[in-house]
């Protein structure tokens, strides 16, 4: 997560959001370090023994209401108190209009207040939806992300061991990628994985021998995209003749990125292996998985189910081709 200032905050979100700024840039420069929201009723009242003033407050029909409806000297003792905390930023709801105590207060604690025509359940949605994704959990791995019959498959292994060339191919055939040498992924709401690409190298990949490849100028727009969850990763492995690989695929690989299990699957590789076609039925495979076919399993039943039934005859149809 990086440091967001209230500045940040409100250059993201002025046009999205409609805000407008109406005391000022005071705490322009003070750090949102939540990703949660909070409606301060019990704080106007006097209640502040758990106020969470370091969130970002919204200040909705009810709260403003109630500002209006106490009498001078105690809306005046309730504003006082409220901004004596080190708020981040305030934000009032469907263009209304605060107390002018309320404005002049924030002014002299330096509080940076926004107005939005949106109501506040539609800000708070969209405003939460905007924070959980700046203060997800994230990590930057080296591999290549592609999506693959929209499945998104991440290709890791050392350096050099062709994991750009696998995802140009895979491009060529028609796939998506995106993002080649660094992957930046944040864990979002329920455990999904959302991969990305760098700023910089978005779109790009880098080929030994070639250079930078501009993958959309080349393929057109139908062979990037900006973001895709990562489901299943492919680790690019050197022929072992001493390891022992995978041969059946009951024993399903796992790996955990920033707390969430996914898929691993490691592929060993020489020349002449055809890793591409390979990564597309790990792809298929996965969205067998996904609608609750697991073929290694089936096939491990009937093996059983035909080891067991010893009193079925065997009929020799087709014994000899005689078609």
């Amino acid at each position: 997560m990086k440091n967001l200032t209230v500045e940040q905050f409100f250059e993201e979100n002025k046009e999205r959001l409609k805000l407008t700024s109406t005391a000022g840039r005071g705490s322009f420069k003070r750090l949102i370090v939540e990703s949660n929201l909070h409606r301060p009723g019990l704080a106007l009242t006097g209640f502040v023994d758990v106020f969470t003033f370091q969130r970002v407050q919204i200040i909705g029909n009810t709260e403003n209401k109630y500002l209006i409806k106490l009498s001078d000297e105690e809306r005046v003792k309730s504003i006082v108190n409220f901004f004596s905390f080190e708020i981040p930023c305030v934000i009032v709801t469907e263009n209304n209009k605060p107390p002018a105590e309320f404005l002049s207060e924030a002014k002299k604690h330096k509080i940076s207040i926004f107005q939005t025509p949106f109501t506040t359940t539609q800000l708070m949605h969209l405003l939460s939806e905007y924070l959980d994704d700046r203060f997800a959990p994230n990590i930057t791995i080296h591999g290549s992300l592609v999506d693959v019959y929209g499945v998104g498959v991440m290709f890791t292994g050392r350096s050099g061991i062709g994991k750009s060339e696998i995802a140009l191919d895979l491009v060529e055939r028609g796939h998506r990628l995106v993002s080649d040498d660094v992957v930046n992924i944040a864990r979002m709401a329920q455990g999904v994985l959302i991969g990305s690409a760098s700023e910089m190298l978005q779109h790009h990949m880098e080929i030994r021998g070639v250079g930078i490849v501009d993958v959309q100028s080349i393929f057109g727009i139908r062979a990037i995209r900006m973001q895709k969850r990562l489901e299943v990763e492919v680790q690019l492995e050197e022929w072992d003749q001493s390891e022992n690989y995978e041969r059946t695929g009951i024993e399903e690989g796992i790996t955990t990125i920033l707390g969430v299990e996914i898929p691993l699957v490691k592929l060993p590789i020489f020349p002449g292996k055809n890793v591409t076609v390979i990564a597309e039925v790990v792809a298929l495979q996965q969205l067998l998985k996904i609608n609750g076919i697991n073929p290694a399993k089936r096939f491990n039943d009937r093996l059983i189910n035909k080891m067991q039934d010893k009193s079925r005859s065997f009929k020799p149809y087709l014994y000899k081709d005689y078609e």
